[in-house]
C-alpha cells in the first residue's frame, strides 16, 4: 500500500489516520519466499508537528510461514510490530538523518516496506518447529519427529577410515 503524504507535509499540526493492510503475499529474503499467512487491517497514524517532524505510529501482528531449520516442516512465526518513528521535515520535504529510509519515496510512504524492515530486524536466527526437533535423517530423508528409520548413521567417511585403524591400533586394554 502506498500513502501520499504531500498534503500532510505542508499542513502544520495536521494529523491523519489511514486504514492499511499488507498488499504483498510473501516476504523474499536471500532468494527464498516466505508466505504471509494473515493480512489483518491496521491503522497508521501520521502527525505533522509544527512542520518540523513527521511522526508515524502503528501496531499490528504479522504471521509468516517459515520452514523449520532441522526438519523443513512449515512453522508460523508471529511478528508483533509496533512502530513509532519520527522523521524531520525541512522546507516541506522529509529529511533523513541516515539516508537509509527504504519506506519513503518522494512524498509517499510504502507501507509494505515499512513493515518488512521491522520484520527483517526481528527475523529469528534459527527457526524450529519445536524445541526438541530431531530433524531429518541424512541418509533417507525421513522426518525423525514423525517416525524413525533403520539407517546406520555410524558409517565413517572413507577419507577418514585410515584414522580409525590408527586409533584401534593404540587402544588400551
Amino acid at each position: 500500500m502506498i500513502i501520499d503524504i504531500s498534503k500532510l507535509l505542508i499542513t502544520r499540526n495536521k494529523k491523519d489516520t489511514f486504514n492499511c493492510s499488507i498488499e504483498a503475499d510473501s516476504i523474499t529474503l536471500k532468494h527464498n519466499s516466505f508466505p504471509i499467512k494473515n493480512n489483518k487491517p491496521f491503522e497508521l497514524s501520521i502527525v505533522n508537528e509544527e512542520n518540523k517532524r513527521l511522526n508515524l505510529s502503528l501496531a499490528t501482528t504479522v504471521v509468516v510461514t517459515v520452514p523449520c531449520d532441522r526438519c523443513l516442516t512449515d512453522c508460523d512465526i508471529t511478528f508483533d510490530i509496533s512502530i513509532d518513528k519520527t522523521i524531520d521535515i525541512k522546507d516541506g520535504r522529509l529529511v533523513s538523518v541516515d539516508d537509509d529510509i527504504s519506506f519513503i519515496e518522494d512524498d509517499e510512504i510504502l507501507v509494505d516496506n515499512l513493515l518488512f524492515d521491522e520484520i527483517l530486524v526481528d527475523w529469528p536466527s534459527k527457526v524450529l518447529c519445536k524445541e526438541d526437533c530431531k530433524g531429518i535423517c541424512p541418509k533417507c530423508g525421513t522426518n525423525l519427529n514423525i517416525s524413525s528409520c533403520d539407517c546406520d548413521l555410524r558409517e565413517i567417511d572413507p577419507r577418514m577410515a585410515r584414522f580409525q585403524d590408527v586409533f584401534k591400533e593404540f587402544k588400551e586394554v
